[in-house]
């Protein structure tokens, strides 16, 4: 049943299938009103043999008559001559009667056929299944209620009107009239026809399309605004203010109504007539289905009140309202003393309007009101700005905000001893922040320097050991695994020393112009052993041309030494590392990147910190604070540091 309901086919197919349904069920309605308005007895399946039919008939050539009397009043006649030269008068305004009017006095002939031979087509006329002639008084016709017997009952032509021109008719005019059945162009003859031969279809028709209507109906209520794994979603058009779908869905199918109505009766060109009439339909239908779809979809979303335009201004009125009243019963200072401000102003303005007429000095204290008020204004509006902008300088990391509120007064006030209580929070956080943190560097200088002082004297006495001539290889063993420990402790102190001097700027720069070419390569060469050891390929793109940094060279020498060891120790063997040097507008960037061995998965904020190593299992050499020694020391330099990870790719910028 999901698959169902689902199913954009079906729903599309129901859309198509309604206005054919409707479009069949009108038609058929139309049959059966026709059908009782033309009163045609069950035996008769011809429209021509109905007396409707024959009052068209009888009505259609009393008019054309009528036309012959006054043939200069219509300009759809024109003059020709026939093959004999004889005058006559020819209409293109085709119908499905054809006529022959011929005047008897001035022999001139009025018809809507055109032929070389109007003779011929007169003599003819007696073989049609479907004709009329009043030839010297005497009608010749096979429509029965038109014959010399029965034309006398006809309505039309014996009314009073039709009586006084009836003796002009018989007595002035031949008329040869005939309905060309074969004629291809459709006709409401063929209608009627149809409607007659069929009197029991339209009762199955509206039936069966009733039934398969509210089938579909039904099943569009259940299934509009459902997909496959999904509630009920609303579109573009759902999220139209319904007011506006209502106005542009409901404009659509006044136009539709209109145009379909001015080519009801449009018999001239009924094919023409049809597909304009067909196009309107079709229009109107699609609004309906716009309206009627859209409106479904809100319901079951529970959005059709929230889609209204008056819905959401009353909404907002109703929040604004009940906001209001919420200040109203917290009563706080403020808002009751905007309140009275405003409502008092109002007050006093009214008063003054009012006194105007009586009294003229009404005037100039009006004026002084308004003066002062706006004094007012301009003074809490003056004290906005003024804690605005001292706000903005806390925002901004200044701590040594003060705000002199001796000018100010009620809720500025407090607001001002607030900022200041702030401001000095702030200022004696970071002074007791910078505090902690300065002791924290000269705890961890005094410590290393004080295992520095007993690690030295260890690897003095592990020097003097290994000059001894000791026979024990074990002991020999021993005294080898003391002394690189023992080297690396003394790295790690000396690192560590040295990373504390350089978060805290307790380093003394020597600032000077160093050629940055020359720098890189002396390093490169320095590193080459370690390089090849790994298989690792240098590439680098240097310009040809000499690099001038503003830097301390030692410093300098430091930040690339630590880069390559981090290189040596973590890069894939058989490798490349790339090292490019770029002039941007002033300040040089070295760019060293090259693939890790291992899998990356920490952050570059992480791999900067102090004793963080990209190899977490530590089974390389290192203490981890290499990189965090050399992004202090570039910063130190008026420089930025950075690292970018991508997958296994370890980049660093250096920018001076």
């Amino acid at each position: 049943m999901e698959k169902v309901r689902n199913s954009d086919f079906l729903k599309i197919l129901s859309y198509i299938l309604i206005p054919i349904l409707v479009e069949i069920i009108i038609f058929s309605l139309c049959h059966i009103i026709y059908l009782s308005e033309l009163n045609v007895p069950k035996k008769e399946t011809k429209y021509s043999q109905t007396e409707n039919f024959a009052n068209e008939y009888i009505v259609f050539l009393s008019n054309k008559i009528v036309q012959c009397q006054n043939i200069e009043q219509y300009e759809n006649f024109i003059k020709l001559e026939d093959e004999h030269g004889n005058p006559y008068y020819y209409t293109n305004m085709k119908n499905d009667i054809n006529y022959i009017i011929i005047d008897k006095e001035t022999k001139e002939m009025y018809t809507n056929i055109r032929s070389s031979n109007y003779q011929q087509i007169i003599d003819n006329i007696k073989n049609q299944k479907i004709y009329w002639n009043n030839v010297n008084n005497i009608i010749e016709t096979n429509i029965e209620y038109l014959n010399q017997d029965n034309i006398k009952y006809n309505h039309y032509y014996s009314n009073k009107q039709f009586k006084e021109q009836e003796t002009k008719q018989l007595q002035n005019y031949d008329i040869y009239s005939f309905v060309d059945e074969e004629q291809t162009e459709i006709s409401i003859t063929n209608i009627y026809d149809f409607m007659l031969q069929n009197r029991e279809l339209p009762i199955y028709v509206i039936t069966i399309s009733t039934i398969l209507l509210g089938v579909i109906a039904i099943y569009l209520l259940w299934a509009i605004g459902h997909k496959e794994g999904k509630n009920v979603t609303l579109g573009v058009i759902d999220k139209i203010p319904f007011e506006l779908i209502c106005i542009i869905c409901f404009s659509i199918i006044y136009i539709s109504l209109e145009i379909l109505y001015s080519y009801m009766n449009f018999d001239r060109y009924i094919i023409i007539s049809l597909i304009v009439s067909n196009i309107s339909y079709l229009l109107g239908y699609s609004a309906c289905a716009i309206f009627t779809v859209t409106m479904i979809k809100r319901i079951k979303a529970n959005k059709f009140f929230e889609s209204f335009l008056i819905y959401k201004f009353i909404s907002w009125i109703y929040k604004k309202l009940q906001r209001f009243i919420n200040e109203i019963k917290n009563k706080t200072p403020l808002t009751k003393k905007i309140f009275w401000l405003y409502w008092g102003f109002v007050a006093i303005n009214l008063i003054f309007a009012n006194s105007i007429s009586i009294f003229s000095i009404a005037i100039p204290l009006l004026i002084i009101f308004w003066t002062w008020v706006y004094y007012k204004i301009r003074t809490y509006i003056r004290n906005q700005e003024e804690i605005k902008d001292n706000l903005k300088q806390i925002y901004e990391g200044k701590t040594n905000v003060y705000v002199d509120d001796t000018q100010l007064r009620g809720i500025y006030k407090e607001m001002a001893i607030y900022i200041n209580d702030i401001s000095n929070g702030f200022t004696n956080s970071i002074e007791e922040s910078l505090k902690a943190e300065r002791l924290k560097t000269e705890l961890i200088t005094n410590v290393s320097h004080d295992i520095k002082t007993p690690l030295t004297s260890i690897i003095n006495y592990i020097d003097i050991l290994k000059n001894e001539d000791i026979q024990n290889e074990k002991v020999k063993e021993y005294i080898e695994i003391i002394d690189e420990k023992s080297q690396k402790l003394k790295k790690l102190t000396e690192d560590v020393i040295e990373a504390s001097k350089a978060s805290s700027g307790n380093i003394k720069l020597n600032i000077e112009k160093i050629n940055l070419k020359e720098l890189l390569n002396q390093t490169i060469g320095e590193f080459k052993d370690k390089f090849e050891e790994r298989n690792l390929k240098i590439e680098t793109t240097i310009p040809e041309s000499e690099i001038k940094i503003n830097a301390d060279s030692r410093y300098m020498y430091r930040i690339i030494e630590n880069i390559f060891s981090n290189i040596t120790k973590y890069a894939q063997e058989n490798s490349r590392v790339y090292i490019d040097v770029k002039d941007k507008k002033g300040k040089i960037e070295i760019s060293i990147k090259n693939i890790s061995k291992d899998k990356l998965n920490i952050s570059s904020d992480e791999l900067m910190q102090r004793f963080v190593r990209g190899d977490k299992s530590r089974y390389t050499d290192g203490s981890g604070l290499g990189l965090s020694i050399a992004k202090s020391l570039t910063e130190l330099q008026k420089g930025t540091f950075d690292i970018i990870i991508d997958g296994d790719l370890f980049k660093v910028i250096i920018v001076i």
